[in-house]
Parts: C-alpha cells; sequence; structure tokens
C-alpha cells in the first residue's frame, strides 16, 4: 500500500489504490483488495458524468477532469475496490501499473495476464 502511494509521490497510505486487510488474525493471513477489473463495471454503470472509461479488456480508468466527487463509484463496488482520496474529491482505482509488485517483501502481489497465464515477477513491474 505504502508503494502505491508513493508511486505519485505521496507519503502515508492516503494515495493508495490498493488496501490490504486481515483476514482474521496473523494466523488466518491477508487479503488484498484491488479492482477485480470487472468487464461490466458496476462504478462506471453508476457515474453520472461517464468520469469512469472502460479499459479493455476489463475495470476502469479516471477522467479526473469529468469526475465532480458524487462517491457513487465507492458504494456500487462490490468488491471495496474503489477507494477515495479526499483531498482531491476524487476516487482511487488501481490501473496495475505494478509498481506494487516490484516493492512487495513477500512477492504475494504479481502481474498476470489471465488470458495467457503468463505472470510477471515481483521485480518486473
Amino acid at each position: 500500500m505504502f508503494a502505491c502511494a508513493r508511486r505519485l509521490g505521496e507519503g502515508g497510505l492516503a494515495g493508495a489504490c490498493i488496501g490490504v486487510r486481515s483476514a482474521g488474525g496473523i494466523r488466518r493471513g491477508f487479503v488484498v483488495v484491488v479492482c477485480r477489473a470487472c468487464p461490466d463495471p458496476p462504478c462506471a454503470r453508476v457515474c453520472p458524468t461517464d468520469a469512469l472509461v472502460l479499459r479493455p479488456p476489463g475495470g476502469v480508468r479516471l477522467r479526473a477532469e469529468l469526475c465532480i466527487g458524487c462517491g457513487n463509484c465507492v458504494q456500487a463496488c462490490p468488491f471495496g475496490a474503489v477507494f477515495w482520496d479526499a483531498s482531491q474529491n476524487k476516487p482511487q482505482i488501481c490501473v496495475y501499473c505494478g509498481y506494487c509488485a516490484r516493492y512487495c517483501p513477500y512477492d504475494v502481489l504479481a502481474l498476470e495476464d489471465v488470458a495467457s497465464g503468463v505472470q510477471s515477477p515481483a521485480g518486473a513491474g
């Protein structure tokens, strides 16, 4: 999460587009919360200004200049993967840049092309 926030020069966790939550304590592990790249994303369907543009092959990209900060996208995401940037009053959604994977000390995060099964090592981003 810290690496994700740092990609734009931010400190702390406020700028992160991914989340890591406990699955029930150290013994049960952790869950990474990230955009699932839905083929028909509910977040985009509820956006009144079309600020969330479909991204092939799935997921969305934010056109910040069109966003009015209504927060409908946050409420619509069934995975809780649309985070909120309170300073900008805009959503933050993972765009699969791979920055987080490069800095994951336990190789939990990686980019993988699901269609081909090809996985980029954490160091490759």
